[in-house]
């Protein structure tokens, strides 16, 4: 049949399954936007305050649902205010879809108005990006974009449209999407058998899982293989809720913020197993000293992180659900009593601690988090900003289900969580959600507040406030001779009238007996509720490893009287 390139965007839209589209409109989209008019009943657009806020909610929707996140933005700084958030999307591995429009193909290269090459901005921070001047190529590209965004190491693609291509006409066929490969080359057995052969000589394995376990939809594989060989198990930040927290082999964080539990595991165990992970300099600290006489095997999808900041013994590259599904099956069932023994020891020796600092009764950040998990059962859905609050929630919250933590993990995108969040819960809109922020974080983006209000979406926006850039903040303590350089951001902003101002439910919490009834009054409102809890500046994010220190060398107290 015969279509515009608008139409013709729609269609493939919902070819690919898509229902669900966040963006913003503008002069160079406005073909595609009165499209979306005639196709309001079919895909649901979602307007937001900002643009970097659409793409985060795309981002948030993908990585809570496992679908294809897709944001729609304007030519110019309509297309320029989405790089934050493709970046932010590359760097964590999420399969996401932007469309831009721009000037028509006559206009290019001309310095038009609103004109921007936005495929030479952003050719570092995508998987692959294209610039349509073809309205037949159109539906090809779409659907290409959608298969490169999820194929292997899942990423960001990028589509820029001229205007006069949405407005030309061409033959439209509908087609069914392409299955993606299954990356399992026939080599790959022959790798598995070597893994399995450490592991089964292994006295002391340890397994480190990150986010490529729940990218690839492997967490029932994982636990499948704890259990086959009875080992301790620590995840990154991106990998929180690939293992259930509660589980007794769970170790915590490994890292600059891990637990002293990780730490100690790593440093005795004769063989690490890692899946899904890129050896981040935030989880290996020191590559020099990283893991030093341990033998490694590395299962990762990317051939491209084999080998990149960490030598390994064996390596298996391919698609985790088959690889883990495979090394299962072929292994035999292994107790490790002795180990084990010694893991729980020190899991109860260095249990995360919360001790006051000046009042038995002020609002502690991790009791906060502690409540909260407890009654949701550990089965919300956390979104955070990025800082101190990041780390308190995923140290705190004991995630038990797939799919339930969206954070900025390789960019660290301060603004990130509260778009997120919009687009987490409209992807499962029978789960509760919560973001978390510090107040630094959220004059990032409080403005999306709007974007809540306007859509009636029931998140919960969780504002740890000190009036000071906490992270930060805990560096120049340790590191900069208490000089406390612009981190004290005190802005004198009542939050309860700025929720007011936004017509959204505003609640308090000032005192350490206020914090259940004010969650449970936040999580039973079904409306959009901003929750400020009050803390101490002094609070600090332990345990701690300095840049460049040892992964098993944390800081475990900061005295905060020391001159």
């Amino acid at each position: 049949m015969l279509l515009t390139g608008a139409d013709i965007i729609a269609e493939c839209l919902l070819e690919q399954g898509v229902d669900t589209v966040f963006g913003y409109p503008g002069g160079a989209v406005l073909n595609i936007y009165d499209t979306l008019y005639m196709y309001s009943d079919k895909i649901h657009h979602v307007i937001t305050a900002h643009e970097q806020a659409a793409c985060h909610a795309a981002d948030g929707y993908s990585r809570t649902t496992g679908r294809t996140g897709v944001v729609i933005a304007t030519s110019g700084p309509g297309a320029t205010n989405l790089v934050t958030g493709i970046a932010t999307a590359y760097m964590d591995s999420i399969p996401l879809v932007a469309i831009t429009g721009n000037v028509p193909t006559g206009s290019l290269g001309l310095d038009s108005f609103q004109e921007v090459d936005i495929c030479g901005i952003t050719m570092p921070v995508t998987k692959h990006n294209y610039i349509v001047k073809d309205v037949t190529k159109l539906a090809d590209t779409i659907r290409e974009a959608f298969y490169i965004a999820n194929e292997g190491r899942k990423g960001p693609v990028l589509i820029d449209v001229p205007k006069d291509i949405t407005a030309a006409k061409c033959e439209y066929t509908r087609q069914t999407p392409k299955k993606i490969i299954n990356h399992n080359p026939d080599t790959v057995n022959e790798e598995i058998e070597a893994a399995a052969m450490l592991i089964k000589n292994s006295a002391r394995p340890f397994i480190y899982a990150g986010g490529g376990v729940v990218s690839c939809n492997a967490v029932e594989e994982l636990a499948a293989l704890v259990d086959k060989i009875d080992c301790p198990v620590a995840l990154s930040l991106m990998g929180q809720c690939a293992f259930d927290n509660t589980h007794p082999a769970y170790t915590g964080m490994l890292g600059m913020h891990g637990t002293k539990t990780s730490a100690m595991v790593l440093g005795e165990c004769d063989l690490l197993i890692v899946i899904g992970s890129r050896f981040s300099d935030r989880v290996i600290c020191n590559p020099n000293t990283f893991a030093k006489g341990t033998r490694i095997i590395h299962i990762e999808i990317d051939p491209a992180e084999i080998g990149k900041n960490v030598n390994v013994d064996i390596h298996v590259n391919g698609d985790i659900e088959y690889i883990l599904d495979k090394l299962t099956s072929i292994l035999p069932t292994i107790s490790h009593p002795y180990w084990m023994k010694r893991v729980y020891d020190w899991k109860e020796k260095y249990a995360l601690k919360m001790i006051p600092i000046a009042d038995p009764e002020e609002v502690l950040p991790q009791q906060v988090i502690e409540e909260l998990d407890r009654l949701t059962e550990g089965k919300a859905i956390i979104t955070t900003e990025v800082g101190q609050h990041q780390m308190w929630a995923a140290q705190f919250y004991n995630f038990r289900e797939q799919r339930s933590f969206a954070s900025s993990g390789g960019l660290g995108t301060m603004g990130y969580g509260l778009g997120a969040s919009m687009g987490a819960k409209l992807g499962n809109p029978d789960r509760a959600v919560i973001n978390v922020a510090g107040d630094g974080s959220f004059f990032m983006n409080c403005n999306e507040l709007s974007s809540l209000a306007k859509h009636k979406i029931p998140v919960i926006e969780l504002v740890f406030s000190n009036n000071v850039l906490g992270m930060v903040r805990q560096w120049q303590r340790l590191f900069y001779d208490k000089r406390f350089s612009q981190t004290d951001i005190d802005r004198g902003t009542d939050l309860m009238k700025l929720a007011e101002a936004f017509g959204i439910e505003g609640i308090r919490i000032t005192r350490k007996s206020e914090i259940t009834p004010a969650l449970e009054k936040a999580l039973s409102c079904g409306c959009p509720c901003l929750v400020e809890c009050v803390i101490n500046k002094d609070v600090n994010v332990l345990p701690m490893v300095p840049a460049g220190a040892d992964v098993l060398e944390p800081i475990m107290e900061i005295d905060l009287n020391e001159n």
